[in-house]
């Protein structure tokens, strides 16, 4: 049997793989599925910081540990699902228009890109594999999807709930930075994250920031909608809002 661990770089998986290296478990494999906002520029669409720690410190650790380490990459970026022209729509005016920002709750980056991209890799494997999964003990909805799959939590084996799986990750030193100011893992650009974690965005990556101010000036859009129903220039304005209280 081989064992692989979907990790994320959250507390909850970076638990998981330090209670690994804990227990000794059999070997296993930690695979990091990284979201692309633009593949050609190598621009990633992972927080700075947060693909800094995953490289540069989290797998560099991981490694001395003895796990063999992947990152898994889809075929498509953010850039390309942004520009698809959709074609099958069931409301006739949006064919022939592009796809634009994805929508707040049904994320199609999470589940075309981030998703995709560890799916592909586990079709590559022969044979039967445990895929451990960052669920804690105190997730019981979460943990009840998981019968009758091969998807097992460290967490829950060893009753570790999120905010254990938080503090052991500040033992090992291996807590990524981003809980510094969210209590999320996600990409840059996701519609889901909070006008204050936007406004970190803008203000300590304005270069990021900008890159989807372009994005909302092109034409042939399907939707102007950049966070549910409010548009690019309407979140810009919330985010300097914050941005300039802070200041005060």
């Amino acid at each position: 049997m081989r064992y692989y661990h979907s990790w994320s770089g959250g507390k909850d998986s970076t638990a998981a793989v330090i209670l690994d290296h804990i227990h000794n478990l059999p070997s296993s494999t930690i695979v990091f599925s990284e979201v692309m906002f633009d593949k050609t520029r190598n621009i990633s669409g992972e927080l700075p910081e947060h693909i800094d720690f995953i490289k540069n410190k989290a797998i560099p650790i991981f490694i001395k540990w003895g796990y063999d380490v992947k990152i898994a990459q889809a075929d498509k970026d953010y850039i390309t699902e942004f520009h698809t022209i959709i074609r099958k729509s069931n409301i006739p005016h949006r064919n022939g228009q592009k796809r634009a920002f994805p929508l707040g709750g049904k994320c199609s980056i999470n589940r075309d890109i981030k998703t995709k991209a560890i799916q592909d890799f586990f079709k590559t494997i022969d044979g039967d594999y445990i895929q451990y999964v960052g669920i804690a003990a105190d997730e019981p909805k979460r943990l009840e999807r998981l019968n009758g799959t091969n998807k097992v939590s460290l967490l829950a084996k060893y009753g570790y709930t999120e905010q254990m799986a938080y503090e052991l990750c500040q033992e090992y030193d291996l807590l990524s930075p981003i809980y510094s100011f969210t209590k999320r893992n996600g990409c840059w650009f996701c519609p889901n994250q909070s006008y204050a974690e936007m406004a970190h965005l803008k203000k300590y990556y304005p270069y990021l920031w900008r890159e989807l101010e372009k994005l909302s000036q092109e034409n042939n859009l399907v939707t102007q909608g950049f966070k549910y129903n409010a548009t690019f220039a309407e979140v810009n304005a919330k985010v300097d809002k914050i941005i300039k209280e802070k200041e005060v």
